[in-house]
């Protein structure tokens, strides 16, 4: 069984106040629902699990692919043996701790675990 790699989570950009505005356009057009945490984060579960960050500071320029991983320190050493980059190291948020690494191509991506 593979420790990590799975498609989990796909975090999106909303910042300049388009919260609210996302969350009604995708309530509206596919009859999402949301959880918030707090002021700045809304997540949905449609199929792929994902959220919305309004906070600035912490937004995605583009939609961040999350990867789950059970050994996440593995985890981050196979990225980086491989020759991912890691651009922000593992740290906690609501719901577990990742981190986040720049593949060779340039993509960002996350991986996180409980």
């Amino acid at each position: 069984m593979k420790l990590a790699g799975k498609l989990d989570y796909l975090e999106m950009p909303a910042t300049g106040g388009t919260l609210d505005r996302l969350k009604a356009f995708y309530s509206a057009a596919f009859a999402w629902s949301f959880t918030d945490y707090g002021p700045t984060y809304s997540a949905f579960a449609e199929g792929l699990d994902g959220g919305f960050q309004a906070d600035a500071a912490e937004a995605p320029s583009k939609p961040l692919p999350v990867l789950y991983s059970r050994e996440l320190e593995e985890t981050l050493r196979a990225v980086e043996s491989a020759g991912g980059t890691i651009v922000k190291p593992i740290f906690a948020f609501p719901g577990g701790r990742r981190f986040h690494f720049v593949d060779p191509a340039g993509n960002e991506m996350a991986v996180w675990s409980e």
